[in-house]
């Protein structure tokens, strides 16, 4: 951008929203996620996930705010879920029945914890039913805090309820051993403290879920399924932002 003498950056500049994907460009991307599936599976990978969460492109197609299309990808909240199915449906075309296929979703934005894709289990149910049709095997459920409940009246959590309403394994994640979320983690020079995981342990037990997402305590703690296996949760390092640093 050329800027003339005493003009403000950006004065007079039109913003340039973004451009709603032709036909050929979304039948391109279909294929590159299953040519991406099958790469993986020809390497000796034992399965893939498909990330559908926290603003990724199968994520705006999921969200009325961001999915204003006309066609038959948007629309009611099923439509919107077509995007996401024909790439689960290429998907397994591409590395047959037996490859795992997960399917990363969330309700919460990074910078909107209270948003909502679904407000009750009926509606979770719509949304989930077209995915589990086109062949997604589990479901990670993406949450801020794991021990939260989604909604009232049970203290299922959204991987509970991914569960409950699919009857496919699910995959929780948020803040386990540690007492801060992400963000909050980030936005501070302090360090998120370590926590127990007995809570963790009491929803495995009821299989609310059945497996669980590690991410910042394994940055700082690489071993810590060995070390949560053997009781050592004293020993457990706090995450700080600082230690992100040390990864390059």
């Amino acid at each position: 951008m050329v800027v003339s003498p005493g003009q403000t950056p950006g004065e007079g500049i039109t913003p340039i929203g973004p451009d709603s994907m032709t036909q050929a460009d979304i039948d391109r991307m279909i294929g590159a996620y299953a040519k991406g599936a099958r790469d993986a599976k020809e390497l000796g990978f034992n399965g893939v996930e498909l990330h559908g969460a926290h603003g990724y492109l199968i994520d705006q197609f999921f969200w009325e705010e961001t999915n204003q299309r006309t066609d038959k990808y948007g629309g009611d909240l099923v439509s919107r879920t077509r995007f996401a199915a024909e790439i689960l449906q290429e998907v397994r075309k591409k590395v047959g029945p037996d490859f795992p296929v997960v399917l990363r979703w969330s309700q919460m934005k990074i910078k909107d914890f209270d948003a909502k894709l679904v407000r009750t289990p009926q509606e979770l149910e719509r949304f989930l039913r077209p995915l589990v049709d086109a062949g997604a095997d589990a479901f990670h459920s993406s949450t801020r805090r794991f021990w939260q409940p989604e909604f009232p009246g049970s203290d299922l959590n959204l991987a509970g309820w991914t569960k409950k309403l699919t009857g496919k394994p699910a995959i929780t994640v948020g803040s386990v051993t540690l007492n801060q979320d992400l963000m909050t983690s980030f936005g501070t020079d302090g360090a998120a403290g370590v926590t127990g995981i007995d809570n963790l342990l009491e929803r495995l037990e009821r299989d609310e879920f059945d497996l669980v997402a590690i991410g910042r305590s394994l940055i700082v703690n690489p071993t810590w399924p060995a070390m949560v296996r053997r009781g050592a949760l004293t020993k457990l390092l706090p995450f700080n932002r600082a230690a992100l640093g040390e990864l390059v």
